[in-house]
């Protein structure tokens, strides 16, 4: 009788020395000898775990549509990955309610690609913490939205499955990497939809595309069955019409998880209810150093001063500060997110050390399509990863470590100026959206992906809630106006945002 083969691969004596290699250790034999003989009386305890169950949240709302993926005619923005219904209580805040998601968000039954061929047939087995929240609150889940190629652009462009295509111009493109999201409810495909961001994901297509997009306050809505980048700079919020839909949707995202590692305490208000200033009651601080990059367009700068002078007008306080360490802003999270991303993608996308649930389905498949496929990364990310892993291994990640410090030294500069206002003001991007083109070469697609950060990157790696509400035109295209409020006072930032978008409104 022949002997049952163990469930977990025993490692070689060559492959030992290679690892050890990779360690800077070099192994005498004796030293692989022993080694040997000690793995193998450990590999028993990863066997075990082989016959436990893996525990999984349970998946509520059982009725499912796995959905389809709709062509040009249906979806012309080609905001879509999957047209799907999901739908949720019969009653709650968002009964009745539409909600898209970006297709880095688990919904369990459904395809989630992340804008990538390497995730094509990945179908997760189980819902991500804000999904089950959106249903419990009565919404119906009606798509999965197109986004960036695993998530790491800013444009609009560079979906594997092509660019998401402006709302108020074809020639145009939407922005990213929430680029269907913001495209979808500008659209009418949904009424609300889930964006992520890490480097203005949420804020970039708000912006370009003339919706509504919160980055909430860092940790403060669960990124738990997320695909990520990096736990300090992960966000997800909402991408909607109106201010006021945000907050609603806030109120229901928004919250303690258990499962979620990026979370320490997590203060949450009515958000919905702190609606309804006057611009009399609102201070704006308008960051002078927002104003004015490299790369911004005088019509951008000029569509934002017209609209705060508007806001002033109608009652509101506005007065300028100085923040000269936002210029530096950029500079810091290329720092931190060039190595924290190299690191989840040779983590398989999920990362260590944290508390909280590991999604060992999600490792499973990219690790194994990654080792097959991973010339097919999007050209930032293979840069990213790249250039990232060459920083820590020749820098022993010193400039990670000081990207996070300086961070932080970053975070108590917007706390001083936050100090004397409520929100910062400023142009959520330098320009307006990028005209559609193809043929790009490879140096103009990185350009294009990453030159509308110098903005929005900073409050990514501070953590700060930003908001993006329209506040005018540039060349027929739409002007984002940012307001940054204190850290875990989204409510404020919400109210403001509210103030203006109605001031607006009325003058418009």
């Amino acid at each position: 009788m022949s002997e049952i083969p163990p469930n977990v691969q025993r490692p070689t004596p060559d492959e030992l020395r290679e690892i050890a290699r990779e360690h800077h250790m070099e192994l005498s034999d004796a030293e692989v000898e022993d080694f040997m003989t000690a793995i193998e009386g450990t590999m028993p305890a990863y066997e075990r775990l082989d016959e436990l169950p893996d525990p999984r949240p349970r998946v509520e709302y059982t009725d499912r549509d796995p959905g389809y993926r709709p062509d040009r005619e249906e979806d012309p923005l080609n905001a879509f990955v999957t047209k799907c219904r999901v739908e949720g209580a019969d009653d709650g805040p968002l009964a009745g309610v539409e909600v898209g998601l970006k297709d880095n968000v688990s919904l369990a039954g459904v395809e989630m690609t992340l804008g990538s061929k390497l995730f094509d047939g990945y179908v997760p087995d189980t819902d991500a913490t804000i999904v089950t929240r959106l249903l419990d609150a009565g919404a119906t889940i009606t798509g999965k939205l197109n986004m960036e190629d695993m998530a790491f652009s800013g444009s609009g462009e560079l979906s594997a499955t092509g660019p998401v295509l402006n709302p108020h111009s074809e020639d145009h493109i939407a922005g990213g990497s929430s680029s269907g999201s913001a495209a979808a409810v500008v659209d009418g495909d949904v009424d609300v939809s889930i964006g992520g961001d890490q480097g203005g994901s949420v804020r970039i297509p708000a912006s370009w595309s003339g919706a509504v997009g919160h980055k909430p306050t860092h940790s403060l809505v669960p990124y738990t069955g997320i695909a990520g980048l990096g736990r300090s700079f992960d966000h997800a919020g909402p991408i909607c019409t109106s201010v006021e839909d945000c907050a609603r949707v806030l109120d229901v995202i928004a919250g303690k998880d258990p499962l979620d590692p990026r979370q320490g305490e997590v203060p949450t208000e009515d958000y919905t209810a702190a609606l309804g200033s006057d611009p009399g009651e609102v201070c704006v601080g308008v960051l002078a150093e927002g104003f004015g990059h490299e790369e911004s367009e005088a019509g951008v700068d000029d569509a934002v001063h017209e609209a705060l002078s508007a806001f002033e007008d109608a009652g509101a306080e506005v007065t300028e500060v100085s923040v000269p360490m936002h210029l530096d802003g950029p500079a810091i999270w290329t720092a931190v997110a060039n190595e924290a991303t190299a690191a989840t993608v040779d983590a398989e996308g999920i990362g260590h050390y944290g508390k909280g649930r590991y999604d060992t389905g999600l490792a499973d498949y990219f690790g194994k399509a990654r080792r097959a496929h991973a010339d097919d990364y999007v050209t930032t990310l293979k840069l990213t990863v790249i250039l990232g892993q060459y920083l820590a291994d020749e820098y022993r990640s010193h400039y990670y470590a000081k990207g996070q410090n300086l961070a932080r030294e970053l975070t108590g500069r917007y706390d001083e100026a936050l100090a004397d206002v409520d929100v910062l003001a400023m142009p959520t991007t330098p320009q307006t959206a990028h005209e559609a083109r193809e043929d790009l070469s490879r140096l103009e697609v990185v350009e294009r992906a990453l030159n509308m950060l110098p903005n929005t990157c900073p409050f990514d790696v501070t953590g700060h809630p930003a908001v993006s509400v329209p506040c005018g035109t540039s060349d027929g295209l739409p002007v984002g106006l940012m307001l940054v409020g204190e850290r875990f006072d989204d409510a404020t930032v919400l109210r403001a945002a509210e103030a203006f978008e109605r001031s607006h409104g009325a003058a418009a």
